[in-house]
């Protein structure tokens, strides 16, 4: 359902917490442009309470009794698909848990503090209203279960002559994301080759995500994906994430460049941001870098991407009708600082195509 701009956001809350319950009414129903039409104890009531309450959006706790959250949330998405925003756990098993949900078409999620449920919700009562609010226009597509053909050394004769290529153009590929990124950039990065151009990434998460998504996009890439270490050269065939709740930027030594990893304060609200890779990049590597702004809420790398294609840069964003919410690549194309939309699916083939001009 699409919303008009008058209608409020009818909200189902599923949570096996009666305190979080409450809380989560609470914190949603401060804002008149949400409407908390339920709330579930777990998903087998939830799933009844859909049928009868046609909610908007849904907050769903990953970790619950009678049917596991995750499970639940894949039959919605193949069977009623909704905007979810899962409300998860701080813990190195809740970050886990989140990314499969993301993976299973989840908007986003707010992190529930371990401690002191009640005070530390109320601290994140302005994010759960944005991301609730954001997720009721966003975009669910159902779920389709496809089995993806892992790169295997017998494909690697069919991609060598354009490897050959990018070996010799030095080419840095910087991409910023947020609500939606973590699949759009595994999308992305399964469709670059193993000796592909550098990659250097910015994607919003809390600093206890960065292990575990960094993690995940390397199982899913044939390029080798790591938390960036302070320092550390920058190869092709690797890709750089800022580890937990650090910025990174890029500096040039010499004939190469270095990940330069920096506890500075937050930009745009973000800790990592993308406007603070996006300038060092375009400062570092003017011409020879390639910029891409994927699905996200906000602006932030909108500034940066722009100063990208004032230094010479390449740069596009993915197009809206494949973005999950097109808040920073709208930002970024209104603001002029994107040459061209490109869909998800050809985001990676369309960066080599570039790396390779």
């Amino acid at each position: 359902m699409t919303l008009t701009g008058n209608d409020p956001c009818r909200v189902l809350i599923v949570d096996d917490s009666a305190v979080v319950r409450q809380m989560l009414t609470e914190i949603l129903s401060s804002d008149p442009a949400i409407d908390v039409v339920g709330t579930a104890a777990d998903p087998l009531l939830a799933r009844e309470k859909i049928k009868r309450l046609a909610p908007d959006v849904i907050t769903l706790d990953v970790e619950m009794p009678r049917m596991d959250g995750l499970a639940f949330l894949e039959n919605l998405m193949r069977l009623h698909p909704l905007p979810v925003v899962m409300i998860s756990s701080l813990t190195e098993r809740g970050a886990d848990t989140t990314l499969q949900a993301l993976g299973l078409g989840a908007v986003d999620f707010v992190s529930k503090p371990k401690l002191d449920v009640a005070r530390g919700l109320q601290a994140y009562a302005d994010e759960i209203i944005a991301k609730v609010k954001m997720a009721a226009r966003s975009r669910v597509r159902p779920l389709v279960r496809v089995a993806t053909p892992k790169l295997t050394l017998d494909a690697a004769p069919a991609v060598r002559p354009a490897a050959t290529q990018f070996r010799t153009t030095d080419r840095l590929i910087a991409i910023g994301s947020s609500a939606g990124g973590t699949e759009a950039l595994r999308v992305v990065l399964e469709g670059m080759p193993a000796d592909g151009p550098a990659v250097v990434m910015t994607q919003h998460l809390p600093a206890s995500f960065s292990t575990a998504f960094a993690e995940r996009l390397d199982r899913h890439s044939a390029m080798a994906v790591r938390e960036a270490s302070d320092g550390e050269a920058v190869l092709p065939g690797h890709a750089y994430l800022p580890p937990g709740g650090k910025h990174l930027r890029i500096i040039r030594d010499g004939a190469r460049w270095r990940c330069r990893v920096d506890d500075g304060p937050a930009v745009n609200r973000h800790k990592p941001a993308v406007d603070v890779l996006f300038r060092s990049v375009a400062q570092a590597a003017g011409g020879n870098a390639i910029g891409a702004i994927l699905t996200g809420m906000g602006d932030d790398g909108a500034r940066g991407l722009l100063e990208m294609r004032q230094a010479g840069a390449p740069t596009l964003v993915q197009d809206e009708a494949t973005s999950v919410v097109w808040g920073m690549p709208g930002a970024a194309f209104k603001l002029g600082a994107a040459e061209e939309q490109v869909p998800l699916e050809r985001i990676a083939e369309r960066l080599l195509a570039l790396s390779r001009s």
